[in-house]
């Protein structure tokens, strides 16, 4: 029983360093930064909106960053991946997914 434990928790953990990884693929980088660029010069909210750099930071610090780099967001709930959200739009709100390592895993932005 405990062996089966152990191995469910390895898994788990794997699968999470997985998805950090993925978002990290360099050959997207460049990519994804200059669309989210593209998008955050058209949208109607002030300052920054997107934060790819921190895919992989921890939580509490990428919180810190975001409302560091636009003073107008002042609502950055942390959220484990995969839970359900409201889908209105805010422009004071950041929502930062996390894992239960307590990193970043998907691109934090204005929502």
């Amino acid at each position: 029983m405990e062996s089966k434990f152990a191995h469910i928790i390895v898994l788990f953990l794997l699968a999470t360093s997985f998805e950090i990884l993925m978002a990290r693929k360099e050959g997207d980088g460049r990519e994804v930064i200059k669309l989210l660029k593209k998008l955050e010069s058209e949208s109607w909210c002030k300052g920054k909106q997107f934060w790819p750099e921190l895919i992989g930071v921890p939580t509490k610090l990428a919180k810190e960053i975001i409302e560091k780099e636009n003073p107008s967001i002042n609502d950055v709930p942390i959220i484990l991946n995969g839970s359900p959200v409201p889908l209105d739009y805010r422009c004071n709100r950041v929502r930062l997914f996390d894992n239960i390592l307590g990193s970043v895993v998907q691109i934090p932005r204005v929502a």
